[in-house]
């Protein structure tokens, strides 16, 4: 299934196009998932990582009171680690804590795929463009463009931090379990 997802991003003329069609049509499956487990199946081993991007996305922006307008971007994830409630479905007796560590896991997620999308691998930085116009920008050695709201401080994310750990302190009313903390760090 996941390497027909991926194929199926990849061949279209406009991947970016086509991996938010398909994460839309995903998406209601993913919310009805009962398992943090399956959960986690699902998401860390799709193999395209625009495709975990838009689904990642769409997650967050369903668990925001106020959905943001900003384009998938650095600034966009910090707004969702300030922002986000905890709205997935769970069939066990999960501790409000594991629902948390399980947010911070997947904004971890959605930092690393759109880092790969983005930034990492000379062969993955364009994965917004089709497979043609990849192979050009390659050989042209043609650096992704970043946008505006990439442009972020090391400030922005240490307010953003501390707010999330104000938000979590108020909702959980108890110290954090270490690996809440070790996630948060992380994601920092």
């Amino acid at each position: 299934l996941q390497r027909m997802l991926s194929i199926s991003v990849e061949v279209d003329k406009s991947p970016n196009c086509s991996s938010c069609k398909i994460a839309d049509v995903i998406f209601p499956f993913i919310l009805n998932i009962p398992l943090r487990s399956q959960r986690e199946v699902f998401l860390n081993t799709m193999e395209s990582h625009l495709l975990r991007c838009k689904l990642l996305e769409l997650l967050f922006q369903h668990s925001c009171d106020v959905p943001t307008t900003l384009p998938l971007s650095l600034a966009k994830i910090l707004y969702f680690l300030s922002h986000s409630s905890v709205l997935l479905q769970y069939q066990d007796e999960t501790a409000a804590w594991q629902r948390w560590d399980e947010m911070l896991h997947y904004l971890s997620l959605l930092l690393m795929s759109y880092q790969n999308v983005i930034l990492a691998f000379p062969l993955a930085e364009h994965l917004r463009s089709s497979l043609y116009e990849r192979m050009d920008l390659i050989i042209q050695k043609v650096k992704p463009k970043l946008q505006d709201s990439d442009d972020i401080s090391h400030l922005d994310v240490q307010l953003n931090i501390e707010d999330f750990v104000r938000r979590m302190q108020h909702v959980l009313g108890q110290p954090f379990p270490q690996q809440v903390m070790e996630k948060l760090c992380m994601l920092r």
